[in-house]
């Protein structure tokens, strides 16, 4: 079970984080989750290429160490990363120092100042520690293509449904993900752009540099 759209008292709670873009322009932030993958990432940057749209990675570090060539390409076609664990932890199954320590080891391999925690869950001690170096980005529209229950037709339905001015808008390049990816992400970028949106990528809320990897000591 998941919320398409975050519900507005959890956005109200955590307004240190990007949930949607400060703009009243037709931007969008396209964003994927829990690569590189060796087939499906290739295959999104394909399809981003073919209408010059730009997105933020979310990289899982032990896939970047697996796929290196296919991480460099995504950096070399101008999209953003970021850090999204090391080995995709849920925060709220683990422990902090864990956590903190696997978001470091991620460091090593993603060099960036975006964070998406895996699964959305984040204790806010965690939070906290993890605000004094990276932007949390989290999202105003999730896709549900990671869901086998969802049909493809569904999952087009949930990002056009309730994509708007601002939306950071969650997709997976993984393999779970590719059947209703491979349905929706084509048409989903033939209609955003008919609808007159561009594709924007997000900036931190800090203008300070990242200080490096986050860690668990005080």
């Amino acid at each position: 079970m998941y919320l398409v759209r975050p519900p507005f008292l959890m956005k109200k709670f955590s307004r240190s984080m990007i949930w949607r873009l400060k703009t009243d322009k037709k931007e969008i932030c396209l964003s994927f989750d829990d690569g590189p993958h060796p087939e499906i990432t290739p295959w999104v940057l394909d399809q981003l290429k073919a209408v010059e749209a730009k997105a933020v990675f979310f990289c899982v570090g032990e896939n970047v160490q697996r796929y290196p060539d296919v991480y460099a390409r995504i950096l070399a076609e101008g999209h953003l990363t970021g850090n999204h664990t090391h080995n995709h932890l849920n925060g709220w199954k683990s422990d902090s120092k864990k956590y903190l320590n696997n978001i470091a080891a991620c460091a090593e391999e993603v060099k960036s100042s975006f964070f998406r925690p895996p699964y959305g869950m984040l204790k806010k001690s965690q939070a906290r520690r993890i605000r004094k170096n990276y932007t949390i980005v989290m999202w105003d529209v999730l896709s549900g293509d990671f869901d086998r229950n969802t049909s493809p037709e569904k999952c087009l339905d949930n990002a056009l449904r309730y994509t708007r001015e601002g939306s950071v808008v969650v997709f997976h390049d993984s393999n779970k993900a590719k059947e209703n990816l491979n349905y929706t992400l084509p048409k989903y970028l033939k209609e955003m752009i008919v609808r007159g949106f561009s594709f924007v990528l997000p900036e931190p809320i800090s203008s300070s540099p990242l200080r490096g990897p986050v860690s668990s000591s005080r």
